[in-house]
């Protein structure tokens, strides 16, 4: 394993969003730097990084000048090309591995190597032809959900299917890109774990979260979830799985789905994502050590720490669009702390910042 970063070493990130902004703001109290890559010049975490270079992920000049100018290189959302960061492995360790972003960008592939675990995930099927959707729609049923194996998120890229009639059209409003059809699960709730691995194999999970969406979009998350210890340690094996199944390094947010079979309530498992998560935001101010500080930590080879909740609960609401206008009215309120992430106008469905209120007790 490679010696742990000093005091004084620079992290390079790839991506210039809130996730990045929030990894820097917990490096900086380590002792390290930050210098981000990216392509927008109004990135809102160039506000708070050491420096930055701006550049599309396929210029190699600007990606052989950032490699130079960092000690370690992390990204801060999977979608950056998997040759970008290839590319960049080959000078500077890039953590986690390239390989892991392959596998997470494509939902088909990494459906696939979640079952090879053994672990259960909604009933699914490749959709490349005409003929393979009506034979996934036979499979899995209706409703059901269309979704491109690639470049979604926040409910993009996404179809709702409620009979199989509208199985053609929805592939068309896709462009007929290559889709997975996953079945429709009627879950009773929407639950994550944040896991930490650190390159010698030592795991640590933030308690199970769960989650409210509107509109796709994650709108509230809660701590303690409602959730039997038996499913919490359910919940915490299968991320522990998985992380360790990837040999990865950093920190990984898994969604799952609480579903009832008979008596007993078990997870499925129905995204990954290899970066620090939206679900994990309460941990900054709602835990003995935030999701960002411990994805810092295991890049840059520290020690992981021991995450624990601080009070009785924690809520942790997402600002999106114009809801950030308001944010000042929280201000004033008791156990609660506002993070305004600076992207400036505010946009429909774009997070803009997020609140956390922290319960006191235990």
């Amino acid at each position: 394993m490679p010696s742990p970063l000093k005091p004084g070493a620079t992290i390079g990130i790839l991506g210039g969003g809130q996730l990045a902004r929030m990894l820097a703001l917990a490096a900086a109290p380590l002792g390290l730097r930050c210098h981000v890559y990216t392509p927008e010049k109004d990135s809102c975490a160039l506000d708070v990084v050491h420096a930055d270079t701006i550049g599309d992920y396929e210029d190699e000049a600007a990606l052989a000048r950032f490699a130079e100018a960092v000690d370690v290189v992390t990204y801060e959302f999977e979608n950056v090309p998997a040759k970008t960061a290839a590319y960049l492995s080959k000078r500077r360790p890039v953590l986690p591995d390239p390989k892991v972003l392959e596998t997470t960008q494509d939902r088909l592939i990494e459906k696939n190597f979640i079952s090879a675990l053994k672990i259960a995930t909604a009933p699914y099927a490749p959709v490349h032809s005409a003929t393979q959707l009506a034979d996934g729609l036979a499979k899995v049923g209706v409703p059901a959900v269309l979704k491109t194996r690639t470049l979604g998120y926040d409910g993009k890229g996404q179809e709702k299917i409620a009979a199989s009639s509208e199985g053609l059209p929805a592939w068309r409003r896709l462009k007929q890109v290559p889709c997975i059809l996953e079945g429709f699960v009627n879950f009773q709730r929407e639950v994550s774990v944040i896991a930490a691995r650190s390159a010698d194999g030592h795991v640590e999970c933030f308690e199970v979260t769960e989650n409210e969406h509107r509109e796709h979009i994650l709108h509230i998350s809660r701590v303690p979830a409602k959730v039997t210890p038996a499913l919490e340690a359910e919940a915490r094996r299968v991320a522990t799985r998985i992380v360790t199944a990837f040999d990865y390094v950093g920190v990984m947010g898994i969604e799952m789905f609480v579903v009832k079979r008979g008596r007993e309530h078990h997870v499925l498992v129905n995204e990954v994502a290899p970066r620090v998560h939206n679900s994990g935001h309460w941990t900054i101010d709602g835990a003995t050590v935030s999701q960002f500080e411990q994805h810092i930590r295991a890049v840059a080879g520290l020690p992981l720490a021991k995450p624990k909740r601080l009070g009785a609960k924690v809520e942790m609401r997402n600002l999106i669009g114009d809801e950030i206008l308001s944010a000042g009215d929280y201000l004033t309120q008791p156990n609660t702390a506002v993070h305004i992430y600076g992207k400036g106008k505010p946009s429909p469905r774009r997070k803009m910042g997020h609140v956390t209120r922290v319960w006191p007790g235990k």
